[in-house]
């Protein structure tokens, strides 16, 4: 497993953006950068995916299970909300009814 780097999420923008816009070649910039040009690479892909987000998460791609528990987890709060909602207007439903009568 690749040891993950230590550049700041904001260095490695730095680095993609001068690349991006041809300032610098990818060779040059993991050379200024003093890393390898192949992690320049993984750092572009990763920010063209991603955005910022890409390259705080670095190269560490979510796996189909963290990917699954994420939908089931929205599904959930989804649902969440919505016995939240239905509870409360049966609570205010029940404000309009008489008191109940309860025989001891």
């Amino acid at each position: 497993m690749a040891k993950p780097s230590d550049r700041s999420p904001e260095r490695k923008l730095q680095v993609v953006l001068s690349v991006l816009r041809g300032e610098l070649s990818a060779t040059e910039a993991a050379r200024r950068a003093g890393v390898a040009e192949q992690t320049v690479h993984n750092w572009k892909r990763a920010f063209l995916e991603a955005g910022r987000e890409g390259l705080e998460r670095g190269h560490r791609r979510r796996s189909s299970r963290e990917l699954e528990l994420e939908a089931e987890n929205e599904e959930l709060k989804a649902a969440l909300g919505e016995a939240h909602v239905q509870l409360r207007v049966w609570k205010k439903g029940a404000e309009y009814l008489p008191p109940s009568r309860i025989s001891r």
